[in-house]
């Protein structure tokens, strides 16, 4: 790997371990749906492509296949409201982020902040677990018409920054993430711990996989 000129970072399953906000919301909209619960290590392996294929999962109770368009309809407004008021009070960042991008701060690198999570989620979630001011630039799943795995938030981001792909590098957690860096020539490492539905990460083959963001160090002193 060579180092990167610039670094983005996905959100959800890789900053920040959003579900069990998630988790509460989707539970307390099946409550109003009149419908059972599932607890939150149900929801864990539903969550990581953004809202609406979240309820729609919940909907159908399972990762694949597709609800009742009228169900979904009537409950996303339902979940998006709860999120709304419910973004950040039970979410975290995980061990060694703040120590990771602190290190990549002083260090001087460019961060930039991809993520399918929409705008209105987004920034009160970062802003309020005080990490916003690490990155120069935020692109939410509603920034521009498409969304990982598609390359788009990807180049946006190079481009606003002034750096070629391939001197860029990707940081998240999901076949998603590596997807859309493969296909923007990004370099992609993956944290071990994120969402991908239950399935290790390493089988998706990315550059580098870790623990802690606070590996990420070890790992661009020892690039080209």
């Amino acid at each position: 790997m060579h180092r990167p000129k610039m670094i983005l970072i996905d959100v959800d399953g890789t900053l920040v371990d959003s579900v069990p906000d998630l988790a509460f919301c989707v539970d307390a909209m099946m409550e109003r749906l009149d419908r059972p619960p599932y607890g939150e290590a149900v929801v864990r392996n539903w969550v990581g492509n953004g809202v609406e294929r979240l309820v729609r999962r919940a909907l159908i109770g399972q990762l694949d296949g597709e609800p009742d368009e009228a169900d979904f309809q009537h409950a996303l407004p339902i979940f998006v409201e709860l999120y709304r008021e419910n973004t950040s009070g039970r979410s975290y960042l995980y061990p060694g982020i703040r120590a990771g991008l602190d290190y990549l701060q002083d260090a001087g690198y460019p961060l930039g902040c991809v993520t399918n999570k929409a705008a209105q989620f987004t920034e009160p979630l970062l802003r309020d677990l005080g990490v916003r001011d690490y990155f120069d630039i935020v692109i939410s799943g509603d920034t521009l018409p498409r969304k990982k795995p598609d390359p788009l938030p990807l180049l946006h981001a190079a481009k606003h920054f002034g750096v070629a792909p391939d001197t860029a590098l990707m940081v998240g957690d999901s076949v998603s993430d590596v997807k859309a860096a493969r296909a923007a020539g990004f370099a992609i490492v993956c944290m071990s711990y994120g969402y991908n539905h239950g399935i290790d990460i390493r089988t998706a083959d990315p550059d580098a996989v870790i623990d802690s963001l606070t590996e990420l160090r070890g790992l661009l002193e020892k690039a080209s």
